[in-house]
């Protein structure tokens, strides 16, 4: 009897044992709740079903036992989500897309505001990563309905505008990554998030002023940018920055020396920017200080002697600078960061000059007396009347024909002599935000370019070279490089040209900021060189760009369509009427209309009197017909057709490549329009616009652009009936609108 009942429990032992432990062990407490679990589902089908998580189903997915892979990781404890990584393949840093990858951007029918908000319901979720999904919109003043959140990263995608203030509530972020996205303007102040230690907002559009930080931060990403401020002193305070990156922006000052020296700083780089001075040799570099990087600024001097320690193991990057090195050959001849400093001067003087000027002034009234006081501001009053005096000469010689600066042969040594001419005067163009109008040097013009690299390069046509380039206070600028025979160049051709090109300045054109003319008086057969500096545009994106990236096309509801359409129609009513001679055939295309941050259009490559054989550009008087009004009716009537051609595109939505495309499209809208006069509206317009646009401002415009489309030539519509009809067409729209009792389509 003992023998069989061993015999069984050695049989069922193992048996026991395993229920007794399955009894025994408590339900994982990494199984989500029924909620969670919903919402993860809605986040596949709101992210459009990515790659990573097309396996997901109502029914058999276990989401807190799915194994950890590069594209997706899930966290939880005690029945939620705690961590959330999804990375795709749709990152907006990615430079190449194959043909098996998916599109950019997710669908138009995509909402941030909406995913952010469910995610917001993981009342347990303390890491999200979303990167290289496609996201795209403005970030949700609702962001900060995360309450218990640590790190977010929301990196290479495609998110635009500003960050909502409402981020500064979470007072639970430890880490911030935004890189690699469209963002812009002021950055929120992030002093209250006292646990931030990490914020990556690099390659983004930011600026102009540095964020406010807590003290507690670890690591600072701001590299390209548009920082256009000075390194504030407040850093001392930051007794656990790692690492500091502000490389390409427009950070300007010297360098403040306690930034070598913080106790726990690993990784320093300030490269690309309008950093200046000299660095004292005696400057302490932290023990921990492993990578420095200050090229391409205005530094002059000698480098610190912990540069060049030999006993750290440090990495230290300084070229394009002035200073005393043993590699010379990297580094600009200190004149050359001394006049670009000069000339910064002059155009913004150091108030810390000034400051201390009053200060000594105060000094000096206080001790001398009231009869000092009285010289003093005697002499003052002197000294303001010939600055006054000195600044009209200097106007003077800007205008002046007859500049010496005209007659200069190009040097293409890289120490341009500064002349500070243009910075001196501020003309009535702040609306503009344009400089003075300016007579460049040919040191000016080679160094901007880089003595006309190859890589500043953008493109060529009849009118010359087109290169970037970035002048000595740092402003990007375009010089247009024209060679003309040196016969052309008759008197009344250049003084026409002089007197024109000042006043190529709009808010709808790519405007003119000034020219030099190089003449060869000692050779008369070889050519001159006419350059012509026109505004930099920051993100060089043009109207064709929005119109075929779905991201940016979002972006151009029916409004905003038609604001850009009244501004390139100002652009092209101010070159016939706004200067004298006006100026036409000026190769309209949609390509060449310009948009800046703030959609506003800026008309480019449009005609430039220049000299020619005959002594004027011949696209200006070829078949001119003088009309009525005296204009130029064959090039003016060139110029209103291809407005409508620019015109259909942004109304439909499509792109036109040929004539005959141009012809079927036209035809198609007629008959919208003919069919509407009879029946329910139906008009041909872009998809993406329906249901959001007054029906009457639509049809307004369709009229209009189909009268510049006009083949017989005197039917179509001065530049002034387009702009009265296009604003027509605006008024209705936000009239109509308002009040709620428009039919639409």
């Amino acid at each position: 009897m003992m023998k069989k009942f061993l015999v069984s429990f050695y049989f069922l032992f193992p048996a026991t044992i395993s229920i007794i432990l399955v009894l025994l062990t408590p339900i994982p407490s990494a199984q989500l709740t029924p909620t969670e679990s919903g919402i993860l589902l809605q986040v596949q089908k709101l992210l459009e079903y990515p790659e990573a998580l097309q396996p997901w189903n109502n029914f058999t997915t276990n989401f807190c036992f799915l194994p950890p892979s590069s594209s997706l990781k899930i966290l939880c404890s005690n029945g939620h989500v705690t961590e959330l990584t999804i990375i795709g393949n749709r990152g907006s840093s990615l430079s190449h897309h194959h043909q098996d990858q998916e599109a950019p951007t997710l669908s138009e029918r995509f909402s941030i505001h909406d995913l952010l908000v469910l995610l917001s319901r993981l009342s347990n979720l303390k890491a999200l990563s979303l990167v290289s999904l496609g996201l795209w919109g403005h970030l949700p003043s609702e962001i900060n309905r995360f309450g218990s959140i640590k790190s977010m990263n929301l990196s290479s995608n495609f998110i635009y505008g500003k960050i909502p203030s409402s981020i500064s509530s979470m007072r639970t972020l430890k880490s911030l990554v935004l890189a690699h996205n469209l963002l812009n303007g002021t950055i929120p102040d992030l002093t209250m998030l006292s646990s931030l230690q990490e914020l990556d907002l690099g390659f983004n559009g930011f600026g102009p002023e540095f964020p406010s930080l807590s003290k507690n931060i670890v690591k600072i990403i701001l590299r390209n940018n548009s920082f256009t401020s000075q390194i504030p002193s407040e850093l001392i305070k930051f007794q656990r920055l790692q690492q500091f990156d502000i490389s390409n922006n427009g950070i300007f000052g010297t360098i403040p020396l306690f930034l070598f020296s913080l106790p726990s700083l690993q990784y320093l780089n300030l490269a690309s920017n309008q950093l200046s001075g000299s660095l004292s040799l005696n400057t302490t570099c932290g023990s921990v200080l492993t990578f420095v990087d200050v090229s391409y600024n205005l530094l002059t001097g000698n480098l610190p002697s912990c540069f060049a320690s030999k006993s750290s193991n440090r990495t230290i990057m300084y070229s394009r600078n002035c200073v005393s090195a043993m590699r010379l050959s990297d580094q600009y001849p200190a004149s050359y960061c001394e006049g670009v400093m000069e000339a910064l001067t002059a155009k913004s003087p150091g108030r810390s000059r000034k400051e201390e000027s009053e200060i000594h002034l105060g000094l000096v009234l206080g001790v001398l007396g009231v009869a000092t006081g009285v010289a003093g501001l005697v002499a003052l009053l002197i000294l303001f009347i010939l600055k006054k005096n000195k600044a009209k000469s200097a106007e003077k010689d800007i205008i002046d024909n007859k500049s010496a600066a005209d007659k200069f042969h190009i040097n293409l040594y890289p120490g341009p002599k500064i002349v500070a001419r243009c910075a001196t005067e501020r003309m009535s163009l702040a609306a503009l935000g344009l400089p003075p109008y300016c007579n460049f040097t040919s040191d000016e013009i080679g160094d901007a370019t880089n003595n006309f690299r190859q890589s500043n390069l953008i493109g060529e046509g009849s009118q010359g070279q087109l290169y970037k380039g970035k002048l000595m206070d740092g402003s990007m600028v375009l010089v247009n490089r024209l060679r003309v025979k040196q016969k052309s160049l008759n008197s009344n051709s250049m003084q026409n040209l002089k007197k024109v090109l000042p006043n190529l300045r709009h808010r709808n054109l790519v405007s003119v900021l000034g020219h030099c003319f190089i003449t060869c008086q000692d050779h008369p057969q070889t050519r001159s060189t006419i350059f012509i500096v026109f505004e930099h545009i920051p993100n060089l994106l043009s109207l064709r760009d929005h119109l075929t990236d779905r991201i940016r096309k979002e972006m151009l509801k029916w409004p905003q369509r038609m604001a850009i359409s009244i501004g390139i129609a100002r652009g092209i009513q101010f070159l016939h009427t706004g200067v004298t001679p006006g100026i036409y055939g000026n190769n309209l295309r949609i390509e060449n209309i310009l948009l800046d941050n703030s959609l506003n259009p800026k008309v480019s490559g449009y005609s430039i009197p220049l000299p020619s054989k005959k002594g004027v550009d011949r696209r200006q008087n070829q078949q001119c017909v003088p009309s009525v009004s005296g204009r130029c009716s064959n090039e003016e009537k060139e110029d209103i057709f291809q407005l409508g051609v620019i015109l259909i595109q942004i109304i439909t939505g499509k792109l036109i490549t040929s004539s005959g495309e141009l012809e079927e499209l036209k035809d198609e809208l007629e008959r919208g329009l003919s069919e509407a006069a009879s029946s329910t509206p139906r008009l041909t317009v872009d998809p993406s616009l329906r249901g959001i646009f007054v029906y009457e401002s639509v049809k307004t415009a369709l009229q209009i652009t189909i009268n510049c489309l006009s083949k017989v030539t005197i039917n179509r519509p001065s530049i002034e009936d387009v702009l009265w009809n296009l604003q027509y067409s605006m008024q209705v729209q936000e009239a109509r609108s308002s009040s709620g009792n428009s039919p639409r389509l």
